[in-house]
């Protein structure tokens, strides 16, 4: 498996932005807390991939209808959907200056009742002890999903089904995708969204 990057340059995968919003003060507090806790830069990863992870409900687990997008939001509501918890998830690691970016699968929405072909989006977090970057997913687990942190056999939420046209993502972007973002605009509730689910990025080029 060769996880590439959108950009070659670093920085890019620190930036503050309106959705990775590490400025926000509850955001910056949280990444404090939570470093602090740490050993070194890889525990902090684990230990945020973990909060986010377990304590940010998927807003869909809950039956939660208020969409949140930015990492203030969903930090602040307590849920997001899959992306909206990878925005936290970065946003907490940059704060602290650890790289991080988003990744997205092309998965089955749900087999029997909407066999159709959706995004899901995760993070790449590149881990300086090792020189290389790693996926983890935040979406949180339930029975049948059981997402770990790893730094070598990948756990992710979701397995791959090619058989069924599900694609993986491999490339990690600096900045969430456009087209996803403009769905969190567009639309005031999840359950409205739910109706128009992403099925494109937005990016220049896509994998």
């Amino acid at each position: 498996m060769d996880i590439t990057v959108y950009s070659d340059k670093i920085g890019d995968y620190l930036n503050c932005s309106d959705a990775i919003d590490y400025s926000d003060q509850a955001v910056s507090e949280l990444a404090d807390t939570l470093f602090n806790k740490a050993t070194d830069e890889t525990d902090f990863v684990r230990i945020v991939f973990e909060y986010v992870r377990d304590n940010i409900s998927h807003s869909a687990d809950i039956n939660a209808d208020e969409l949140t997008c930015s990492a203030s939001e969903v930090l602040k509501a307590g849920h997001g959907i899959c992306f909206a918890k990878s925005h936290l998830l970065a946003a907490i690691l940059r704060c602290k200056g650890v790289p991080a970016g988003f990744c997205y699968q092309k998965l089955i929405l749900d087999d029997d009742v909407a066999s159709i072909l959706i995004y899901h989006g995760l993070n790449g977090v590149y881990i300086k002890s090792l020189g290389r970057w790693i996926r983890l997913d935040p979406r949180g687990n339930k029975p049948g999903v059981n997402a770990q942190f790893s730094l070598e056999t990948e756990q992710l939420a979701f397995p791959i089904r090619p058989e069924k046209g599900e694609r993986d993502g491999l490339t990690v972007y600096p900045e969430p995708a456009p087209l996803i973002v403009s769905k969190f605009d567009k639309y005031s509730s999840r359950e409205k969204l739910w109706d128009d689910l992403p099925d494109e990025l937005g990016y220049i080029t896509e994998d």
